[in-house]
């Protein structure tokens, strides 16, 4: 019907839509019948007026009748068969679709999350808009279309001149669906953009509201959103104005289709070149020609719509992943340690600015190293180079000698305990939020909880682990969100742990029992910690020092943490 060879579809939407040929092709037939079945009206009222009324043929119209009946009622049937097809497939097409949506979004390397994050998700579900085109019953429009051509031929047959009527109509309503497209083309890539800054400025005030309202942002935001509202307000109206056109003319063109045949078709009567009959049959079926066009046309109208929301989608689904397509990754079930930067520069995707200059260094297995520096020295990019979610502009990473762009990204972050900068607790519970699906059991989720200080305030809480926990954690202090961030980033024993400022929210109490009981956990392991508090040097035998992306000195703790006393006496 539409999917088997559409060169201008990407693989990841001709696929779901190829899956279901089989299905379309039910549908087509089933079209193809009612069709014909529409026919069947048409010939019947002709059949009435010319041979049963005049006659007074009761008997003929009872049989006449119960033959039509029969084929209205298999009508019926092929009907609700032909949506009942069409939405079987089109909810698998939906189904998987998303699941392909959400799985690009999870492996997507982060240098492609450009705008902000409500924009990004407003573009993630633009797939609904495509799932609508495509797997809509109103895309059964398209297979009525070519019967437009048999039904101006039994109009030709039955009523002769008439078919001038349709046959004129026809080409106008697509011609006014087809004028107004470059209009709503333009508008419909405005009218997404808009979008997505609603949708960003929404999503910014919702998830910093606390915020918004300690620091009276609310009338920038307010501006922000008003503006956008009126933008997009002023592109809709005129996207539905353009829309309107079309469907208009098409909803006009068949009264006019009606009225035009009727007309034509009693000077006809009157020169006894046509029949009552014939004229009743004629006009029915006109309309049936000029019907399928109106949802041809509103399909037209939204063509512009769903070119936009393809357009956009297939830049995000096309984009390159964390795995190259056609790459064999290194798998390592388990990681030794070493980690290795040779001559490694960087700088974030969009700016100039080396935050890494020539950076090198080597860590052993068992290794435990602290990287300090000044605010904006690159020591949370070396975290997050390590953890593979950015890759480096120059030089290597090398994690037990591989190249990190080598390994899979699922071995490697498994491999990985990690405490980010930004505490990110999920929806869920503090359970959800430390196992994250993973086969933990309680024994052990209590023995990380008291490792990292949760069991402090869970044990005090009356749901515990099983407590459900707002939208990033809200309600928890950062000191709390912390410590179940490290409970999550030791479970499974990971030989790598990386923190960044894992205490920095925490009061001095409760970061020194985290160092104590962490000097036991982390024996073993590759640790590298990014800190700026002197209790988590405890933990560490080596200094890196970083200073304007810079590496300016490294060596054994005490030795490091004694010239820096000299250097600012």
């Amino acid at each position: 019907m539409m999917t088997p060879r559409t060169p201008w579809l990407s693989p990841w939407l001709a696929g779901p839509l190829r899956a279901h040929r089989k299905t379309y092709m039910k549908v087509a037939i089933a079209a193809v019948f009612t069709n014909i079945f529409a026919l069947a009206t048409s010939l019947y009222s002709m059949t009435v007026y010319n041979r049963i009324v005049p006659n007074n043929a009761t008997s003929s119209l009872i049989a006449l009748s119960i033959g039509v009946g029969i084929i209205l009622v298999f009508d019926f049937i092929l009907r609700m068969l032909r949506g009942y097809f069409v939405d079987v497939a089109g909810r698998d097409v939906d189904a998987r679709l998303g699941a392909d949506v959400f799985a690009r979004l999870i492996s997507m390397r982060m240098a492609n999350k450009q705008g902000s994050s409500g924009a990004f998700a407003g573009l993630l579900r633009e797939f609904e808009t495509l799932r609508e085109f495509f797997a809509s019953a109103t895309i059964v429009a398209l297979v009525d279309v070519p019967f437009i051509l048999l039904f101006l031929t039994v109009i030709w047959l039955i009523g002769g001149p008439v078919v001038i009527v349709p046959l004129v109509m026809v080409p106008l309503v697509i011609g006014s669906a087809l004028i107004v497209q470059p209009g709503l083309d333009r508008l419909a890539g405005s009218a997404i953009g808009l979008g997505f800054s609603k949708q960003g400025v929404m999503v910014e005030a919702i998830g910093g509201l606390e915020t918004v309202k300690a620091t009276a942002a609310g009338t920038m935001l307010t501006g922000r959103w008003q503006n956008a509202v009126d933008s997009s307000a002023d592109v809709a109206l005129r996207s539905r104005l353009l829309s309107a056109f079309a469907t208009n003319v098409a909803a006009s063109a068949q009264q006019v289709v009606y009225v035009g045949v009727i007309i034509h078709g009693v000077f006809l009567i009157a020169a006894n070149e046509m029949t009552s009959g014939a004229l009743i049959a004629a006009s029915i079926l006109a309309g049936r020609c000029v019907a399928p066009l109106s949802q041809v046309a509103g399909l037209l109208t939204r063509l512009s719509t769903t070119r936009a929301a393809y357009g956009r989608l297939d830049a995000f689904m096309t984009a390159g992943g964390e795995l190259a397509a056609g790459a064999t990754p290194v798998r390592r079930s388990r990681l030794d340690g070493r980690i290795e930067f040779r001559n490694v520069v960087f700088h974030y995707p969009g700016t100039n600015t080396r935050v890494l200059d020539n950076v090198s260094f080597t860590i052993e297995p068992g290794e435990h190293v602290a990287i300090v520096g000044r605010v904006g020295s690159g020591k949370s990019t070396i975290a997050r180079l390590i953890l593979g979610l950015y890759q480096p502009t120059e030089g290597q990473i090398l994690i037990d000698g591989a190249d990190v762009r080598q390994l899979h990204p699922d071995d490697l972050r498994r491999n990985i305990g990690s405490v980010l900068q930004d505490i990110v607790l999920f929806s869920g519970s503090i359970r959800d939020n430390i196992t994250l699906g993973r086969d933990i059991d309680d024994a052990e989720l209590l023995r990380l909880a008291k490792l990292s200080g949760t069991h402090d305030f869970v044990g005090q809480i009356a749901n515990g682990f099983d407590l459900t926990l707002a939208d990033r954690g809200e309600g928890l202090s950062g000191g709390q969100r912390q410590s179940i961030a490290v409970a999550r980033s030791l479970g499974g024993k990971p030989p790598i742990i990386v923190f960044d400022e894992p205490t920095s929210a925490m009061d001095s109490q409760s970061e020194n029992g985290l160092v104590a009981r962490m000097a036991a956990e982390l024996a073993g392991r590759t640790f590298i910690v990014v800190t700026h508090r002197q209790p988590m040097l405890k933990l560490v035998d080596r200094i890196i020092i970083l200073s304007n992306g810079k590496v300016t000195a490294q060596g054994p703790r005490d030795d490091v943490l004694r010239s820096l006393a000299v250097g600012q006496a």
